[in-house]
């Protein structure tokens, strides 16, 4: 083994991903051309709209590209085709993990199940989302400009989002928890009781997330149950890479049971809180890499990352300017999305 290889762990992003300035991230930077045709093809059975299309569209449409039938291809896509284009000469994948619709990408990106299998069940998943749509999120910060953890604060969020959930048709619970930020879920009673309690910052939150339903809530129990009756175990496999999830469980290699895995991945990683923040707390203790590697598409998952570490006290990062200071020293985090960025890590 080469042992200047740098070890990463990769994080795969989730929904809210792919905008605009996305469109067109396949045809720039999709490693395998030939793969990205079976992926349509699987699209265009379904009677589904191809991601080549979708991806060369001449303008951005909020209501097309942001759909859950539509956004979990081109992310699922968009990532695994990051994750193929990492410079393996350089750098040694030691572990992956995922937010939220980001744990079909993490599947698929640590051999858990094949590029053509882990896209069947995010397509599926992302679908089976959209047709129901049951329910919202928002999201609202706990951490302030400096990212000096508060759990105070968040702890008092909570307890709102408690006390709203009890009302007598007001239905509100934890989402994600995203390092610095809360992603809320709920009916429209439970997501507007939120909203008239809570004091307005930055002019943006609390901020719905538009074409997103309560994901990670009980909520989509019957998504969760059209998903396991359509997606079979077979589709699953020992993992390549060590897999963490969101709850921060690590699925190991050689020692999975594709059963468990099966029935987390469509049942309580769908209808129980996702804890990102814990998922990359234990990446940071488990594996100590090098650097994080964060795939696009979008390039807003590296903040969550950066707090969630602060959160961790991981190398005594305490504030936005210790990550800084971390990050200039070490180029500990590396975000794909980001053109300057991506080339520390792609094959060239």
């Amino acid at each position: 083994m080469n042992t200047a290889r740098k070890t990463a762990v990769v994080i795969c992003p989730g929904r809210g991903t792919y905008n605009k300035t996305e469109l067109g991230y396949l045809k720039e930077h999709f490693p395998d051309p030939a793969l990205l045709a079976e992926f349509d093809c699987q699209r265009a059975s379904n009677g589904q709209e191809t991601l080549s299309d979708l991806d060369n569209a001449e303008r951005f449409s909020l209501a097309k590209h942001t759909r859950g039938d539509n956004a979990s291809g081109l992310i699922f896509a968009a990532t695994l085709g990051d994750f193929l284009s990492i410079d393996d000469t350089g750098i040694e994948v030691v572990a992956v993990t995922g937010n939220s619709m980001g744990w079909y990408s993490a599947l698929a990106c640590a051999g858990a199940t094949s590029p053509l299998n882990g896209f069947k069940v995010a397509n599926t998943m992302g679908t089976l989302m959209q047709e129901t749509l049951i329910g919202g999120q928002l999201v609202y910060p706990f951490m302030g400009d400096h990212w000096q953890p508060d759990l105070a604060k968040r702890d008092a969020l909570l307890g709102l989002v408690t006390q709203i959930d009890t009302r007598a048709d007001h239905i509100l619970l934890p989402s994600i928890h995203l390092g610095g930020m809360l992603v809320l879920a709920g009916n429209e009673a439970g997501l507007s009781a939120f909203e008239s309690a809570v004091e307005p910052v930055d002019g943006r939150f609390p901020m719905r997330l538009g074409n997103h339903a309560a994901f990670h809530t009980h909520m989509q129990r019957p998504v969760a149950d059209k998903g396991a009756r359509a997606l079979d175990s077979g589709l699953f496999r020992q993992p390549d890479l060590p897999l963490i999830d969101g709850r921060g469980s690590i699925w190991w290699p050689h020692a999975t049971n594709i059963h468990a895995l099966h029935d987390y991945t469509l049942g309580h990683q769908v209808t129980e809180a996702y804890d990102f923040s814990r998922a990359v707390e234990v990446a940071a203790r488990e594996f100590a890499p090098d650097m994080f590697i964060v795939t696009g598409p979008g390039t807003t998952l590296g903040g969550a990352v950066a707090q969630s570490l602060i959160l961790a006290d991981w190398r005594g990062m305490n504030s936005k300017a210790a990550f800084k200071a971390e990050q200039t020293s070490t180029q500990l985090l590396v975000a794909m999305g980001m053109a300057q960025q991506r080339g520390i890590v792609a094959k060239r």
